[in-house]
């Protein structure tokens, strides 16, 4: 039944999709495109601003992450090339080329760039150490200005030189990001301090000391390149999830002639009705007919469901399943992007590239932050030369460069990576391993979660639940049925010959007959025993008992399969086969749904098993026989309500649905597709991690904003106060140097905070629901 009602769902969906292509087309059409050039997300929202100002482009979403924008525009009115000059005039390219060489020269390319950014992050700190060292210990050493400027030149110049470059693209066009902070302290630091350098009875005559913060412009420098080298490492991987997807369908397959000879051919020459031999143990190339021959062919990776079902004539089978024993023939019907693998892995791009991109907080309060500093400084400089007196030119420069120093934009840039760094971290220490801090950060706010139940909920293998012999079993008997089901080459004996092994042993048989989709017999000293399924037993005229038939019909309501033992012509056994439930589902959906998260269950197998399983684990709301896409719509419905949605799933059925997610997880023993679409990974298979993934979520992001807050309160204490508010009333006038301790203590207790997070205990054994 369940066979059956899996192939009623995947014919009903290629109907839909044939009934679809029969439509007309309409003109907007959708791309994905891959972007070079970003280093911010406020780099994103600049490319997605002038995509979406170009004539003829509906949409533009730009997901930083991956480093590609999926545009959906009518080419009547504007076409791929137009859309990268449009890239290409605010300093950044789109590749519009998407040959199979080009797109590995992008990544040949990448790799690069992440080689070279490690070896600059390197440098820098190797520089930046000795720098802070002589700053702090040796500033009485002869010519040691010149020592520190020695030093400081190649990190601030040519190590940090994409900052200032970055800076001045973003100037010409009339915006400022984290970069631009970053150019603007440095820079003025480093200016001040060589004038200093060169220059230093400017200030003497003064009455004033000519200080230099080389160290200061450098160290941020340096701090600044680690944490874009740590979030580059991080994105490098988030592209591979699709290779895998693509990795599913063979290269080539063999494609059977007329004349009956076989021939191996690449995959791109196969047409529609052309027919494959499919040899056991291959993958499955494209959606068709079988045409001859019969074999089980696992369709989990669509399904989700871990027992493998039975083709024979005139089934249907699908590209990226995998045959198991029989060889079989098949007439292809839908082939490259025409496949359901092929549409799988379409969603998944789409769902990826759907999520607008986070504009981290820090970035979007730089492009108001960085103007506001200028306008304080050049505020400053100017009252100090209107109301200064003799000395107002002087310490209006002092003034003006103390702002820069002191508004540096360490602590901005250290207060959300550090927590993230950390929570990351403890993340690890209690296998909930996090690929995307934005999961991280969105966590807290999940009030609905769908869990798949194969794998997830269950334990994702089948296993004999049960076992009721009519008397008590004598050895012989099951030693009769483990050498029975050892010969047999159906997916569920393998779960009667794992119950039976322990203590089970081999005996001798003859005649042994399979029947396919239905059970074997087989010969023992002169008797024939029958293991099978109730039809199959019924054909043999094996008679069940009143009380075989209740217990089954149990069983049977509950979701599980029932496998019948029959010695002659009599029932003496009956078996359950079933997914059983893991001992940690009910507890976790109990603690989930006490910290006010609504709990639904999503599966491709039958309504029946679907109920008893939610039923076991307290699930209230549940959707049996879905499809992958059917998954995913789900999950948008969800959101069109307003709901932030966290999915689990392990399997490569559930890659789109994943991808659609507000957060998505998956489990450690799941399929590598899963895990690389997800951005969480439990690396068990206890679902007591995902409420303590919340609550990791929920601590880290309280760190996030304790640090926000002083580093915030910092800055508007600070400025006005390098800005020489004081002066007039107390004669204060903060000096630069002691502005450059400020600016790096205040990074200091940001980081010292966000270390608070190793000394939290997330997992909960024996109290989940608090």
């Amino acid at each position: 039944m369940q066979d059956l009602l899996i192939e009623l769902w995947l014919i009903k969906r290629i109907a839909m999709r044939s009934d679809n292509k029969d439509q007309i087309e309409p003109p907007v059409r959708s791309m994905q495109f891959p972007l070079t050039g970003m280093s911010c997300a406020s780099c994103a929202g600049s490319i997605e601003s002038i995509l979406n100002a170009q004539a003829g482009v509906a949409r533009a979403v730009v997901n930083f992450a991956a480093n590609n924008v999926l545009v959906e525009f009518d080419p009547a009115i504007v076409q791929p090339k137009d859309l990268k000059l449009a890239v290409n005039g605010i300093g950044y390219d789109m590749i519009i080329d998407d040959t199979e060489e080009r797109r590995e020269e992008l990544e040949d390319l990448r790799r690069k760039d992440l080689d070279r950014l490690r070896n600059r992050t390197i440098i820098a700190i190797l520089l930046a150490t000795p720098l802070v060292i002589i700053g702090m210990f040796f500033t009485h050493v002869p010519y040691v200005n010149f020592i520190l400027w020695g030093l400081s030149t190649p990190v601030i110049l040519w190590l940090g030189r994409q900052f200032f470059i970055t800076a001045w693209k973003r100037a010409k066009h009339r915006s400022a990001n984290m970069d631009t902070l970053v150019a603007l302290s440095t820079g003025m630091a480093y200016l001040f301090s060589l004038f200093n350098m060169l220059f230093p009875e400017f200030w003497e005559s003064r009455g004033l000391k000519a200080h230099v913060y080389f160290e200061a412009a450098s160290v941020v420098i340096a701090l600044v390149l680690l944490g874009k080298l740590l979030e580059e490492r991080a994105r490098a991987k988030t592209s591979s999830a699709i290779k895998k997807l693509i990795g599913l369908q063979p290269n080539s397959v063999h494609i059977v002639h007329a004349d009956g000879h076989t021939m191996e051919i690449p995959i791109s020459r196969v047409k529609i009705g052309d027919v494959l031999l499919v040899k056991p143990g291959e993958k499955i190339a494209v959606d068709g007919i079988v045409k001859e021959g019969q074999s089980y062919v696992d369709e989990s990776m669509i399904t989700g469901e871990p027992i493998p079902v039975l083709k024979e004539k005139s089934s249907r089978i699908f590209a990226g399943t995998i045959n198991q024993k029989g060889s079989i023939q098949l007439a292809a019907e839908k082939v490259g992007g025409d496949t359901l693998l092929a549409q799988i892995v379409k969603k998944v791009q789409e769902a990826q590239g759907s999520k607008a991109p986070v504009q981290k907080l820090v970035d979007k309060i730089a492009g108001i932050f960085v103007p506001i500093v200028i306008g304080i400084a050049v505020l400053a400089f100017i009252a100090w030369g209107i109301w200064g007196g003799q000395n107002g030119f002087t310490q209006g420069l002092l003034a003006a460069v103390t702002v820069l120093v002191i508004a540096c934009p360490c602590a901005l840039g250290l207060a959300t990576p550090t927590a993230i760094m950390v929570g990351v971290g403890k993340g690890a220490e209690n296998g909930i391993l996090i690929k995307d801090a934005e999961s991280l950060e969105l966590s807290y706010k999940v009030n609905a979660i769908v869990l798949d139940k194969t794998g997830t909920v269950t334990e994702g293998k089948p296993a004999v639940s049960d076992i009721y012999w009519l008397n008590n079993p004598k050895t012989e008997l099951e030693n009769i049925l483990y050498s029975i089901e050892q010969s047999s080459e159906h997916p569920l004996a393998e779960a009667v010959v794992a119950h039976l092994r322990p203590n089970a042993r081999l005996v001798s048989l003859t005649g042994v007959y399979s029947v396919t989709g239905k059970g074997i017999q087989a010969i023992h000293e002169g008797t024939t025993y029958y293991v099978g399924n109730e039809r199959f037993l019924e054909e043999k005229n094996c008679a069940v008992t009143a009380e075989l038939r209740e217990k089954a019909g149990i069983w049977a309501g509950d979701g599980k399969t029932i496998i019948y033992f029959a010695k002659g012509q009599d029932t003496i056994a009956i078996l359950a086969i079933s997914d059983q439930v893991k001992p940690s589902s009910k507890d976790a959906v109990y603690a989930l749904q006490n910290m006010g998260i609504e709990v639904y269950m999503l599966t491709g197998d039958n309504r029946q098993t679907a109920a008893a399983v939610a039923g076991q684990v307290g699930i209230k709301e549940y959707r049996a026989e879905c499809m992958p896409d059917e998954k995913a719509a789900f999950i948008r419905q969800l959101q069109e309500q307003g709901k932030v949605v966290a999915m689990v799933g392990d399997g490569i059925n559930d890659s789109q649905a994943l991808a659609q997610a507000n957060v998505s997880m998956a489990m450690g023993k799941g399929t590598d597709i899963a895990m690389d679409v997800a951005k969480m990974t439990l690396m068990s298979a206890d679902l007591s991690r995902i409420p303590a993934a919340i609550r990791l979520s929920k601590m880290t992001i309280a760190t996030v904003r304790q640090n926000l807050f002083w580093a915030f309160v910092y800055n508007i204490i600070g400025i006005p106060i390098a800005a020489g508010v004081l002066y007039p009333f107390t004669g204060f006038l903060l000096n630069p140097m002691i502005a450059g301790a400020a600016m790096a203590l205040s990074s200091v207790s940001v980081v010292t905070n966000s270390l608070r997070l190793k000394r939290v205990k997330l997992m909960r054994h024996n109290n989940l629901n608090r």
